[in-house]
């Protein structure tokens, strides 16, 4: 199977995207938050704590929390059920079956012996 993705249900898919767009959600609201030395908030203006008002800490804080806990509820929800449609590669067995005898052979070594 050369797109493993393309053979995932629709919703799954769906539930993907919205795992990656959380995750970068998640980096830009990390990244703009003020911390105790200033961060990258700071390098970009700081003009967010006037944005949203006074309490723009306690507010990023919570989406923050909101959107990890989110981020992890997809992820658990896609190790669970993120599985192909189609199982064919997954079905063959990769191990070596037990030696069987080719057709048309003989294993017969007891009876006969050899002429001369």
């Amino acid at each position: 199977m050369v797109f493993p993705l393309a053979a995932v249900p629709f919703v799954m898919r769906i539930v993907g995207v919205l795992w990656v767009l959380i995750g970068l959600a998640l980096i830009l609201i990390i990244l703009i938050q003020k911390g105790k030395g200033g961060g990258l908030g700071a390098a970009f203006g700081g003009g967010a704590g006037s944005l949203l008002g006074t309490k723009t800490t306690d507010f990023f804080t919570k989406v923050t929390i909101g959107l990890v806990l989110l981020f992890l509820v997809l992820a658990v929800i896609m190790v669970k059920f993120f599985k192909p449609i189609s199982s064919e590669d997954l079905s063959q067995p990769t191990m070596p079956t037990a030696a069987q005898p080719i057709p048309g052979t003989t294993t017969d070594t007891g009876s006969g012996g050899a002429t001369q």
